[in-house]
């Protein structure tokens, strides 16, 4: 189990660009669909839990994973999983970026994996959405969700409120309106 849960993180870690929202499909996955450790709705819990942890979103993803699966030895495999192709990654291209920092080539390549990125991150989006049940039937939870979604959004982009208060105030508009 230890070896499974570090290869597969490992090799999540090694092929994914773009950061840990661009992983949570990928993740998702390897952890619902392809090992069933978990259903949609705790891997969403899971998602939305990280988000809100310091740290960096796919490592915290893991360690809830390994925590899960195999208990704090799990969390440290998952998480070691995760970060150390990263880190073996940096290593090498610190090297040899060096050396080519100048390349047209390279800058080229690096502007073509951005709409790629955006691309994955906007799918995380729907697949969560999905797994939240928002594109089931279109009744009042529904569009209460849709609501506070926008009123996220606006708060992000347009009022430019720090990422953490509005998960806060999201949270709290939450309870009062669904607890």
């Amino acid at each position: 189990m230890l070896l499974k849960l570090f290869l597969i993180t490992f090799k999540i870690g090694l092929m994914s660009f773009g950061g840990g929202y661009s992983m949570v499909p990928w993740i998702g996955q390897e952890v619902v669909q392809h090992n069933g450790w978990m259903t949609d709705e705790r891997f969403t819990e899971i998602v939305a839990l990280s988000g809100l942890a310091p740290g960096p979103m796919a490592t915290n993803i893991a360690i809830s994973v390994g925590y899960e699966q195999a208990g704090v030895i799990g969390a440290i495999v998952a998480a070691l999983g995760m970060v150390l192709p990263s880190f073996l990654i940096i290593a090498a291209i610190g090297a040899v970026y060096i050396r080519i920092s100048a390349s047209k080539r390279l800058h080229s390549s690096l502007y073509g994996l951005r709409p790629v990125v955006t691309g994955l991150i906007v799918y995380s989006a729907i697949v969560l959405a999905q797994a939240n049940g928002m594109f089931e039937a279109f009744d009042w939870f529904t569009w209460s969700q849709i609501i506070i979604f926008l009123g996220s959004l606006a708060a992000l982009m347009i009022f430019r409120k720090h990422p953490v208060s509005v998960m806060i105030i999201s949270g709290l508009v939450g309870i009062a309106v669904y607890g």
